[in-house]
């Protein structure tokens, strides 16, 4: 395994026999539940009964569709006046992954984010602080909003467009990859300022998210290499965001470019964001709607009388503790000969240097399902130049266009499954995940190339050990 400069080398595993819990990929919380479309829908195993009451509740919020204000329904209204979705599941299909809308079909889960670069010495020192990720584009907000309540427009629509790109392999088969073009369409606001940068975001799955929230951050910090000291072409480096929680700049772990700290602030900016809702860490009644945008700012709210914001913080600790306890599936056939043997050539082409098999969490956990438990994620929840193939060109907090955080492999095998799609990467231009490694550049370029010239037996192994975790 290719580690950072100044980390102890490690002992190859030995690919004759799964590692001592390798099938339990979240420790003793890790969900032995059938695997259906409920797979990612299931609670720490080693929960408590006392406490799954709070996962279910959290879970009828996660799954509620909200309503425009004023309604009947006092605890469920406040959405938008601009919004994505009216729910959290409609956008992370069953706990699951996002996907890009077919053609002719409005987006749900998948938006596009809105910025632009700095425009005076105030903003550049706001974004130099760490107080702000980005500058959000004048009228349009931080991201594009497609749908809206009753008298405010909605602001737009997502265009995309297509362009195939074959890849030949090294025995002759040839994959055709999609390369997608993004557009703001039906713009009712008028166009965008001059330098507008637009990101395709699909939501990601919710499994294991209080997991990797409790790894220690010197375990997360010791991979890092951003001067790739070692000389491995790999340059891995965390990203730091503003923290409204701790009142400081902190560790960023969620979020397709690590932009978030941590599950609670992940979830109220996902609410303000996706659903136009109010929450103590994301205060405006309005969302992301803009001063440009009058009539949006002027439509009727469902504050709560006593906490002035739509979704309470008893609603939201519920929602944290649930998305913190959305269990990983285990791995029913980790022992399978094929599968070792594509492990066994997954740390061969050098994939194990980003997708770190392991970590041990925090005995302090925020939870107590997360708690001291040994896991097997596949990430190291760093930022790395994917290559010019997948920039976005957008920079957030202290990650550059060009950078994305390490995605977790965990429950890779069940997106069919769980979703109905295989559809992969941070705008599910992939379609399986061979797409997704021919798409790798920049840090992953030497990885993707041993892929490609890998004789088919031994890339049909690499692609079973992806499918079983």
């Amino acid at each position: 395994m290719l580690l950072a400069a100044g980390a102890a080398a490690a002992e190859p595993p030995d690919f004759s026999k799964p590692e001592p819990g390798e099938a339990e990929p979240g420790g003793a919380a890790t969900s032995h539940a059938p695997r259906n479309t409920s797979a990612f829908s299931q609670f720490s195993a080693n929960m408590h009964f006392s406490r799954q009451i709070n996962f279910k509740v959290g879970d009828g919020i996660f799954r509620k569709l909200w309503v425009s204000a004023p309604a009947s329904t006092k605890s469920s209204d406040g959405l938008g006046p601009l919004y994505n979705s009216r729910s959290c599941q409609s956008c992370h299909l069953k706990d699951g992954r996002g996907r890009p809308p077919a053609p002719g079909e409005a987006a749900v889960s998948m938006f596009l984010r809105l910025s632009v670069p700095a425009r005076n010495d105030e903003e550049r020192a706001l974004l130099a602080s760490l107080r702000a990720a980005v500058i959000p584009e004048p009228t349009y907000g931080t991201q594009l909003q497609n749908f809206s309540v009753q008298g405010v427009l909605a602001e737009g629509r997502m265009e995309i467009a297509y362009e195939e790109l074959p890849v030949t392999l090294a025995d002759g088969g040839i994959v055709r990859l999609r390369k997608p073009r993004y557009r703001a369409a039906e713009l009712n606001y008028g166009p965008m300022a001059p330098g507008a940068m637009l990101s395709p975001r699909v939501a990601p799955p919710m499994i294991g998210m209080g997991l990797l929230e409790a790894i220690p951050d010197a375990d997360i910090l010791a991979r890092a290499d951003p001067e790739d000291r070692n000389g491995d072409g790999i340059s891995g480096r965390p990203n730091r965001v503003w923290s409204e929680i701790d009142g400081k700049v902190m560790l960023g772990r969620f979020g397709w470019k690590a932009g978030e700290a941590s599950v609670a602030a992940q979830s109220a900016h996902a609410f303000a964001g996706d659903m136009g809702l109010s929450s103590a860490l994301a205060p405006d009644a309005w969302g992301d709607c803009s001063a440009a945008q009058a009539d949006c700012r002027r439509a009727p709210d469902g504050r709560d009388a006593k906490e002035g914001v739509e979704v309470t913080r008893q609603m939201l600790d519920l929602v944290v503790f649930y998305a913190r306890n959305l269990a990983v599936p285990a791995r029913p056939n980790a022992a399978a000969p094929e599968v070792l043997a594509g492990k066994r050539i997954f740390h061969a082409a050098g994939c194990a240097a980003c997708h770190n098999p392991s970590f041990t969490t925090r005995a302090d956990s925020a939870e107590l399902e997360q708690s001291a438990q040994k896991i097997w994620p596949y990430t190291d929840l760093l930022l790395h130049d994917m290559g010019e193939g997948l920039a976005d060109n957008r920079p957030e907090s202290a990650a550059d266009g060009r950078e994305w955080r390490t995605a977790p492999l965990w429950g890779l095998g069940l997106t069919e499954i769980v979703s109905g799609h295989t559809q992969l990467l941070h705008d599910g231009r992939a379609r399986n995940p061979l797409e997704a490694i021919l798409w790798h550049g920049g840090e992953a370029e030497a990885a993707k190339q041993r892929v490609i010239a890998m004789p088919k037996k031994e890339r049909e192994a690499l692609l079973a050990f992806l499918r079983s975790l």
